[in-house]
């Protein structure tokens, strides 16, 4: 990708962090580490990397890459607006995930199950799907035009599935010191199946081009309802943070929303005129590299390496 004035300033400013004071280091890594993963981060690392026994992947895999790098977060804020498009879905989010009351717990959740599912052994990522799936056999009812759905419906699976999937491929892709290939990108669609099989969806993408065609074959299916665009204003306007950590959340946010194909951001009502895409993109740059940097200063026996690697 040729260097513009602006992806100049950002790299720039990226090289200044590494002259920052090494506590600044540790502390914004420790914060994001509570944040994400949750004070217990340490006992869950620990549980996660230094249990024996046999593993699905390995640190070679993409699946792997992909899973340990900061460009999860504007991924993760990506992932969570487009599979709000999907009603029934996103009826099940609003009506019995808590998002709002105890929006830190549930992303510590989810950031341990990807953890655990990517990096764990067989035993614990089994233990940990049958968890979630036993969760999502007690979520159903209905959506706002009153159609019934239910968590552990094959095709809404596989929906939130292909929404995830191509929302951290993306941010990767973007935002990674180390982007896939095309043959491994297709890999890590491929192994991303694992999982979501074992959850309960069927007939999954394997191939990038196959994600990206699923992707477009949902979008009949996909509105903005009142409960997604009260999602996408608490996520974007009204995220539960100290105001000293909101700029940083921003540069994160602005890196997820670029992210999104065009139809989804006007669907939600996010305004992204073009001039502004490369502006975003360099904000979210500037977000992951700030989270590597942070979690860096980690020890390595406090670092949950999952999404926050260095």
């Amino acid at each position: 990708m040729p260097t513009t004035p602006v992806s100049g300033q950002v790299d720039h400013v990226i090289g200044r962090l590494r002259t920052l004071p090494r506590g600044a280091q540790r502390r914004l890594g420790r914060a994001l580490r509570d944040r994400v993963a949750g004070e217990d981060a340490p006992t869950a690392a620990k549980r996660i990397w230094q249990t024996p026994g046999p593993r699905w992947f390995t640190k070679d895999d993409p699946i792997w890459i992909v899973n340990q790098d900061s460009a999860m977060f504007p991924g993760g804020i990506a992932s969570l607006l487009l599979q709000s498009l999907h009603p029934q879905a996103m009826a099940g989010v609003a009506g019995h995930s808590g998002y709002k009351g105890d929006p830190w717990g549930r992303l510590q959740r989810t950031s341990h199950y990807l953890a655990t599912v990517a990096f764990g052994t067989v035993d614990h990522a089994t233990e940990a799907i049958e968890h979630v799936k036993a969760i999502h056999e007690r979520v159903r009812g209905k959506d706002h035009r009153g159609r019934p759905y239910r968590a552990s419906d094959p095709h809404l699976l596989r929906w939130v599935h292909v929404a995830e999937t191509w929302c951290f491929l993306a941010a990767h892709q973007a935002y990674s010191d180390r982007p896939l290939s095309a043959a491994d990108a297709d890999r890590f669609v491929d192994q991303a199946r694992t999982s979501a099989e074992l959850l309960g969806a069927h007939d999954l993408p394997r191939t990038a081009a196959e994600l990206d065609a699923q992707l477009e074959a949902f979008r009949p299916e996909l509105e903005a309802s009142p409960a997604a665009k009260e999602a996408a204003a608490f996520l974007l306007r009204e995220p539960p943070l100290p105001l000293a950590a909101k700029p940083g959340y921003a540069l994160l946010a602005a890196g997820g929303i670029v992210l999104l194909p065009g139809w989804a951001r006007d669907e939600l009502g996010i305004t992204l005129p073009a001039a502004a895409r490369p502006a975003a993109r360099a904000a979210g740059r500037f977000g992951v590299a700030a989270v590597r940097w942070g979690m860096a200063g980690l020890d390595d026996d406090e670092r949950l390496r999952h999404g926050t690697s260095a």
